[in-house]
């Protein structure tokens, strides 16, 4: 299966004790997929994985492959602090048959030989393609371009999310053969125009439906339509901004109903003013109609 397309980077629903939400996490999925998304990315930052108890994000993993649709692209984020639980998971995901996994390098002072281990430990317990979580502000460890497309030499590592603004970087790694997937929300078209095959975002959860309008416009060469959706999106992205980023993606998809919960710590809520703030801001937006925003004023 080709790795391409529109896929969230799915938000975890947790419950008032913040233990996985399987009911609202189905909601969520089936919201996605009548959008008409290629698949999920499970488990990454937006999805609070590292934060979640082990036995819970197999629990996710779980219920991601089983609410997805026959012919969906699943890519599943095993990272962790331990190498031995990555692979713990990357073992689930490869029995469960996702599409591929991936992985933030192991965030600390790690040597770059001990980061390339860690991949290879990956590759050798798993029987799909691993795409690195390249995503410097959060794990430094491939800031440095020449170090990426290093990993990318190790045998069945195929590719990246690429969550940088460095786009000429995205640019060399794919005309070097790598799969890329977008991981900036703000500039998806642009990472589509320097030969992204897709994006992977927290966004997508809010509004699926642009971003799949944004990627089809773009393999149709549209690019001035496919540009004045990205304007359309980065306005909600503006106002959003003003916030902690997850608990006001959280807040809103809540408003929308589907109860999201809390982040988990040391993640905050957001306090009764910034919730005001937040919904204001939307009812004065063009996303005013949205379904997020006519269930803030009910809140």
């Amino acid at each position: 299966m080709r790795i391409e397309g529109i896929l969230p980077a799915v938000v975890t629903p947790l419950d008032a004790d913040e233990h996985f939400a399987a009911e609202s996490f189905e909601q969520l999925l089936e919201r996605l997929y009548t959008a008409g998304v290629d698949g999920l990315f499970v488990s990454g930052q937006t999805g609070e994985g590292l934060l979640l108890p082990l036995e819970e994000r197999e629990q996710l993993i779980t219920a991601a492959v089983r609410n997805s649709p026959p012919g969906k692209q699943i890519i599943v984020h095993v990272g962790a602090h331990r190498t031995a639980d990555a692979v713990r998971l990357a073992r689930l995901a490869s029995r469960l048959g996702v599409t591929a996994i991936s992985s933030l390098p192991p965030v600390g002072l790690y040597s770059f030989e001990e980061i390339c281990q860690y991949f290879a430990a990956l590759t050798a317990a798993s029987d799909v393609p691993v795409l690195v979580y390249h995503y410097p502000e959060v794990s430094p460890a491939t800031a440095d371009w020449e170090k990426l497309a290093k990993l990318m030499e190790i045998p069945h590592v195929i590719g990246a999310k690429f969550t940088d603004f460095n786009l000429y970087g995205l640019y060399r790694l794919k005309c070097a053969g790598a799969v890329i997937l977008n991981g900036h929300d703000e500039v998806l078209v642009a990472g589509l125009l320097m030969g992204a095959d897709g994006g992977i975002g927290s966004f997508y959860n809010l509004v699926p439906e642009l971003f799949v309008d944004l990627y089809r416009r773009a393999r149709q060469n549209d690019w001035a339509g496919a540009r004045a959706v990205q304007d359309r999106i980065n306005e909600l992205i503006a106002i959003t901004l003003r916030f902690p980023m997850l608990p006001a993606i959280k807040t809103m998809l809540t408003w929308s109903g589907i109860a999201c919960g809390p982040c988990l710590a040391p993640r905050r809520r957001l306090t009764p003013e910034e919730e005001s703030e937040l919904a204001a801001a939307l009812r004065q937006s063009s996303f005013a109609e949205a379904p997020f925003a006519i269930g803030a004023s009910v809140h």
